[in-house]
């Protein structure tokens, strides 16, 4: 039989509707549809049988610890009842067999103390969804009147900056979007004291290119490089920016566990409101059904998930799963060759390198070549 690598972090989609109307959304807005036919929330019975199959994995494997992430749609609209319900019976099912690190990613905008009381009862982080300052913010996350989200926003980031709730904030997750000036998106973000901040870039595809996609002048690594300096040159680290880490980490020999940057296997997947097993949520990005494997929770473990054809393609890891442009460029076992979404062209499916891999490039060979000159010359100051 196959061996199997386990996962160690899943999505659950405990909620399919958002009170936003995101245009840049890649649940909503993107290639695929399939939230249409799914129910609103996540009922006992489905959250009964995936707590006990994850813990039914975490056993087999001698799992230490796994990761959960609350996401939708905007899970707070799932409710208190049901949150506590799906948060209480992972709690049972997994207490003794492995720590179970839990976080919801959130737009912000329905937080209040209640909310927070419960999540400091489970030990639930908070990371939040903005884009930067109310002007940066609004030109794509407006709720669904078409009005702005960003004093909501700051009220939910207030709650969790107060000295009480800060160890349940997570920190920040900002998408980039050339038509804000990076400078200010950073500033904004950093006046709400994150401890961490992560980039998304827009996912698209060869066949749907990002907005100002220019392969010769590669904004999208310009936009991120502003940022990189004011950040790697201030007197004090004002917080952790994962991407730029990873790279670092990567650049200077560390191995990096991430979907993004790096060549390790994905150890991530999706289960959706009815139970359904899914690919990681960026392939929606491609086209209708690209993130569907078929399989349940009711029906299938984790293992059989885990050796599915369509899951080991997708996981794949080392550089011969790449693109033969990529196998051979410099960067690639920093890179990674981007997100497997981003590669996707309807002709010839995901064997590409990533619509952002000029961006990519230029994006790491800068981080890579100023660390290790920095490196090298305290060492040599040193000897």
């Amino acid at each position: 039989m196959t061996e199997v690598r386990p996962f160690q972090e899943w999505v659950v989609k405990c909620v399919q509707p958002c009170n936003l109307a995101c245009d840049h959304c890649y649940v909503y807005e993107l290639r695929d549809t399939s939230w249409r036919s799914k129910p609103r929330f996540m009922v006992e019975e489905t959250a009964d049988r995936l707590a006990a199959r994850i813990a039914e994995h975490a056993r087999k494997h001698d799992l230490e610890s796994v990761r959960i992430v609350l996401h939708g749609g905007e899970p707070l609209l799932a409710g208190r009842r049901r949150i506590e319900h799906l948060l209480s019976v992972l709690q049972s099912e997994l207490r003794g067999i492995a720590r179970c690190d839990i976080s919801l990613q959130s737009n912000g905008t329905l937080l209040d103390p209640r909310w927070l009381e419960l999540f400091h009862r489970y030990g639930v982080s908070v990371g939040v969804s903005l884009d930067g300052d109310r002007d940066a913010n609004d030109r794509h996350r407006r709720s669904k009147n078409g009005r702005s989200s960003h004093t909501a926003v700051q009220r939910g980031l207030e709650l969790l900056k107060r000295p009480e709730n800060r160890a349940l904030y997570r920190g920040l997750l900002c998408t980039v979007d050339l038509a804000n000036d990076p400078g200010s998106v950073y500033a904004a973000l950093l006046a709400q004291e994150p401890k961490r901040v992560d980039f998304l870039l827009p996912h698209a595809t060869w066949e749907y290119p990002p907005p100002g996609h220019d392969p010769r002048h590669t904004p999208y690594a310009r936009w991120l490089i502003e940022i990189f300096e004011r950040w790697y040159s201030a007197p004090r680290r004002e917080t952790r920016i994962r991407l730029f880490d990873n790279i670092m980490d990567l650049s200077l020999g560390g191995e990096v566990r991430s979907s993004s940057v790096g060549l390790a296997a994905s150890d991530v997947i999706v289960v959706e409101s009815d139970g359904s097993v899914e690919l990681p949520d960026s392939l929606k990005a491609a086209y209708e059904g690209a993130a569907a494997t078929g399989m349940n929770v009711f029906d299938h473990d984790f293992d059989t998930v885990a050796r599915f054809p369509a899951v080991v393609d997708a996981r794949g890891e080392g550089p011969e799963t790449l693109a033969e442009e990529c196998q051979g460029c410099s960067v690639v076992r920093i890179c990674g060759g981007g997100l497997r979404a981003h590669r996707f062209h309807p002709t010839t499916g995901f064997a590409n390198p990533s619509v952002y891999s000029a961006d990519l490039r230029v994006l790491t060979t800068h981080i890579r070549d100023r660390v290790v000159a920095d490196v090298t010359a305290m060492l040599e100051r040193a000897s």
